[in-house]
């Protein structure tokens, strides 16, 4: 009996120990107090972390970061600097130290940290990304060249997509900024900058597409995918000889995707055009114009054609929240 009782008290008492809530790390108490925007505190619970554990990483890049949002950048900058002498710095390491050195105004420093970044992760999407916003903010036109590089080596990083994009509406293009633009908003659809960038996309379809200026020197440069696409706009251009809107829209594109899959998509097989498709093909492109344009340029006709047709708009919203959409790697054409 007394064995019973001893046992069944050494059981209560490792059930119990298993319930006690744990208490929290110290970084995950300094991740609280940086959500809380207390920057001293958790300068204070970093410290003690870091000298708990000084090689750890991940505590450092919080400490660093944490002195950015307080903006102390200098002793951002004395945190951060021998973390990218680390043979075990990450690309965030690399993001950190280049929102430092942006926030000092230390722009060739920045450049040659950037470019360390890129060689020691020629892949990352983030990295090339921001060193061509570093490269723009001083009017240096190779920013597009960094942007172009990112989407070809990390396609699934919408960032490129959206410094791009509007990169190429400034220009005489007339292809990129559509083809960028929707990608973006594809990939990142809950954000202002989407909706930002939806608005970009209706003026470059108003404005550029049909009737820009075409300099036939730069066209001759351009790849053949951009060639092909202004080829197929101009073979289905009817659609909008009586103005552009929504509706309009639906058509030019609707008839742009059957003659792009008819003619042009086994030479260059393009997720976009296959994604519009496919929209095509289960009934939701009208919803899915509707979206992407009556929302930005006509509210209240946007808010009648969704209560007219709740069955459409409702199939699509629901198909559109349960898929992540992305660009494979190997659809680089500029």
């Amino acid at each position: 009996m007394k064995k019973t009782l001893l046992s069944l008290l050494c059981f209560s008492l490792f059930f119990a120990a298993i319930a006690q809530p744990q208490e929290p790390s110290l970084q995950e108490t300094a991740r609280n107090y940086m959500r809380a925007g207390d920057w001293d505190n958790a300068v204070l619970v970093l410290n003690r972390a870091i000298v708990n554990d000084p090689e750890n990483l991940d505590l450092q890049k919080d400490l660093a970061m944490t002195f950015y949002y307080k903006r102390d950048y200098v002793k951002a900058l004395a945190q951060v600097k021998p973390m990218l002498e680390r043979d075990d710095a990450d690309v965030a390491v690399y993001q950190i130290g280049g929102n430092v050195y942006k926030a000092l105004e230390e722009v060739k420093e920045a450049d040659k940290m950037y470019k360390k970044g890129l060689k020691k992760f020629p892949r990352s999407g983030p990295l090339y990304s921001e060193y061509g916003e570093l490269l723009w903010a001083k009017q240096d036109f190779n920013a597009i060249k960094e942007w172009e590089k990112g989407i070809d080596a990390d396609p699934s990083f919408a960032g490129n997509y959206y410094n791009a994009a509007l990169f190429y509406y400034y220009t005489q293009d007339k292809v990129w900024t559509l083809i960028y633009g929707e990608i973006f908003v594809n990939m990142e659809y809950l954000t202002e900058r989407a909706t930002e960038m939806k608005k970009l996309l209706l003026s470059a379809y108003k404005e550029k597409l049909y009737t820009s200026p075409v300099n036939s020197k730069e066209e001759k440069k351009k790849s053949a995918f951009y060639k092909a696409v202004i080829e197929t706009y101009k073979k289905v251009s009817s659609a909008v000889d009586r103005g552009m809107n929504t509706e309009a829209l639906n058509m030019l594109r609707t008839r742009f995707v059957l003659e792009w899959h008819n003619t042009y998509s086994k030479q260059f097989p393009y997720k976009l055009f296959e994604y519009q498709q496919q929209l095509i093909r289960e009934g939701m492109f009208e919803a899915y114009n509707q979206w992407l344009f009556a929302a930005v340029d006509n509210l209240s006709g946007f808010d009648q054609w969704t209560k007219a047709n709740p069955e459409a708009y409702n199939k699509f919203s629901a198909f559109q929240k349960n898929r992540v959409f992305k660009m494979p790697p190997g659809q680089f054409y500029n």
